[in-house]
């Protein structure tokens, strides 16, 4: 293959942002060879990050034997770990994992397009945020594309990609090949707020939280159980939103009930009550159940 940008079998990748879904991003794209360089303000998240993508590559060949068993010290070896949005500048492909906050995503864009070389690619990991309106941000509109990784990413195989409104044949092509890098499968949808997986999801989600809110279900793990034993889900609804983090499905859910005007997307007063008390799920410990 032509050692081409955009072309070449292992690019490097920018990882933008060093939470859950930044690290998992990360350790995916590491343990496929590429170069990573991940990005964070906070240098404790930083450190955070690599004591669990080196757990993570012990640990998940446990859960999934069609994963290969790995070096931790290697796949970290292939992430350049950094508080400083400069060391983007060798990016071939950037996968922005900040949080679920619009304003948030569009200030850092016209940054990103400032500092990285024109042929890269934006890849905006984002549950309900607009593909084409962060495009907006850039002088690159053709090249920004919505890479919706599911959580964890190391483990889930496929990914959604959303076409924004100006995004070139050839940006798709290329963010398909490049997930395919990494063993991943990938569905083309169009932008549209929740797009297809969390225009559904968050709905049901939502609706879940709100039969436990209303007491027509007494506890999380009725409401899972009845979804895992009845209709052969992998995971409950109220366990999948502790595992998204309840403060992003907050936000997911205020995006996609402010682009709709759909009053069906109201997050549920439980909800934001978990929210505000810090009771994220997963990440901090616990939310609709505790964890270790």
């Amino acid at each position: 293959m032509a050692e081409t940008a955009g072309t070449r079998d292992k690019e490097t990748i920018g990882v933008v942002g060093a939470g859950t879904m930044g690290t998992g991003v990360a350790h995916l794209f590491a343990a496929a060879g590429h170069e990573v360089v991940l990005v964070d303000t906070a240098e404790a998240a930083l450190e955070k990050s690599r004591g669990l993508i080196e757990r993570n590559v012990a640990f998940y060949p446990l859960v999934d034997a069609s994963l290969p068993r790995l070096d931790p010290a290697e796949v970290t070896g292939r992430i350049v770990f950094s508080a400083d949005h400069g060391d983007l500048k060798t990016s071939d492909f950037v996968v922005e994992n900040v949080t679920e906050k619009r304003e948030l995503k569009e200030e850092l864009y016209p940054l990103l397009d400032e500092i990285c070389p024109p042929h890269c690619v934006f890849g905006v990991n984002t549950s309900a945020v607009s593909i084409t309106r962060l495009a907006g941000r850039t002088g690159r509109a053709d090249r920004v594309i919505g890479t919706h990784v599911m959580n964890p990413a190391p483990l889930k195989p496929l990914v959604e990609v959303i076409r924004g409104t100006h995004t070139s044949a050839a940006t798709v092509e290329r963010t398909q090949a490049l997930f395919r890098s990494a063993g991943r499968d990938s569905i083309v949808v169009n932008d549209a707020p929740g797009f297809v997986t969390n225009r559904v999801m968050m709905l049901t989600v939502n609706e879940a939280i709100f039969l436990l809110h209303e007491g027509v279900a007494d506890s999380a793990a009725d409401v899972d159980r009845l979804f895992k034993d009845c209709f052969g889900h992998r995971m409950g609804p109220l366990a999948t939103a502790d595992l998204i983090g309840l403060d992003t499905v907050l936000l997911s859910l205020e995006v996609i009930h402010d682009s709709l005007r759909d009053s069906k997307y109201r997050p549920c007063p439980l909800l934001t009550r978990l929210v505000d008390a810090g009771l994220h799920g997963v990440k901090t410990g616990r939310g609709f159940y505790a964890y270790d």
